[in-house]
């Protein structure tokens, strides 16, 4: 058994493709849209490789391949924490333990000889997903979230990795009968009333740009103590939303402001998981047919982040954005997931539970002193 670095273009073939052998039975897996993941782990033009030292290995063992993982150091994190932090991401591996092991030490030697002390994981940088799933796997994913065997949390401890931080989700089927509490029509009616400079609205389609200036100012200040952030840069930002941007529903993106001014917001899109899994990820011959005439009836959405103003903690306008996307959605009869949470979130986790979401999907992320 050897392990490979990616270094020309069939390793890199090999590399971006072993999930499709991977899961090509599973029926519950995404695969990425092929076209861009081909690209995706270029250094020169990939935003969230750029300026950070990574390498990508693979494990063969007699000319099979069994494994492969994304080892990063993300520069921007270990200057705001003041640390020294190294990371893997895109993970994949057959129910083999040696090559889950060897994939594992070659990361470790790689991320000392460069001076790091821990690795934590997986946080995947192309996919923008965090931790591996840890509960209910008979379940698709929503888009950039995680998705793997359970054998995985077996890998991780056998080596030595422990948990660091769990991750959930919470649901709510508008479809089945969900509804949002009486208790919070009436909450949110006297909150308006007696704070007459606050208003609502959705993100203005005309002015897109300035909208998500307003979403990456807000992020950057809310979220700013929440674990394992990191200040978004706009270049990141503006990456995010090509993205998203065709996918976009000013229906599931809100704003709270205070006389005019945006402070805080709401964002949710539409799930375009269920046609990506539909066409295998493959824009051509028809996919992208599939992709342009389903994107409007789609019934699944996940609501991505969620952040007020420190100033305004306590009132309830996290409340308030949220009663705003429900009444959006409810003609739409959808059902909506919200991760990722973190688990010591309490109170975000209050604000749902009390809401009547149902928790549901829980991800691991692990870490490892070296």
């Amino acid at each position: 058994m050897e392990i490979i670095p990616v270094t020309n273009r069939k390793t890199m073939k090999a590399f971006v493709n072993f999930p499709r052998t991977l899961y090509r039975n599973n029926p519950y897996w995404v695969p990425p849209m092929w076209g861009e993941e081909r690209h995706a782990y270029d250094g020169k033009s990939n935003v969230m490789l750029k300026d950070n030292d990574y390498t990508l290995l693979l494990v063969y063992d007699q000319g099979a391949l069994f494994g492969r993982s994304l080892v990063y150091i993300d520069a921007s994190f270990n200057l705001y924490y003041k640390s020294a932090v190294g990371f893997f991401g895109a993970f994949e591996c057959v129910d083999n333990r040696e090559a889950a092991n060897l994939l594992l030490s070659t990361s470790v030697q790689w991320l000392q000889e460069r001076g790091m002390t821990s690795m934590r994981g997986p946080i995947h940088p192309i996919a923008e997903s965090w931790g591996f799933l840890l509960k209910e796997f008979e379940s698709m994913p929503v888009l950039m979230a995680s998705y793997n065997p359970p054998y995985y949390h077996d890998f991780m401890e056998r080596f030595g990795l422990e948990k660091v931080k769990d991750l959930y989700a919470y649901e709510a089927d508008i479809k089945t009968g969900y509804q949002i509490p009486e208790r919070i029509e009436r909450f949110t009616l006297r909150l308006l009333e007696s704070h007459p400079e606050l208003s609502v609205r959705k993100i203005d389609r005309k002015n897109l740009m300035v909208d998500a200036e307003h979403i990456w100012n807000i992020t950057n200040i809310a979220l700013k103590n929440n674990w394992g952030y990191v200040p978004v840069d706009k270049f990141v930002m503006k990456d995010m939303i090509r993205r998203l941007k065709p996918i976009l529903d000013p229906d599931a993106i809100w704003f709270v402001q205070d006389k005019g001014i945006p402070v805080g917001f709401a964002l949710g899109f539409p799930d375009p998981n269920p046609i990506i899994h539909s066409i295998k990820g493959k824009l051509f011959p028809t996919g992208f047919l599939h992709l342009l005439l389903g994107k409007k009836h789609l019934q699944r959405y996940r609501l991505f982040a969620l952040g007020v103003l420190p100033q305004y903690h306590g009132i309830g306008l996290d409340v308030l954005l949220y009663k705003h996307l429900y009444v959006a959605l409810i003609k739409k009869q959808v059902h909506l997931e919200a991760n990722y949470i973190l688990e010591d979130n309490w109170k975000i986790r209050n604000a749902l539970e009390k809401l009547n979401l149902v928790h549901t999907k829980e991800y691991r992320i692990y870490e490892m002193n070296m």
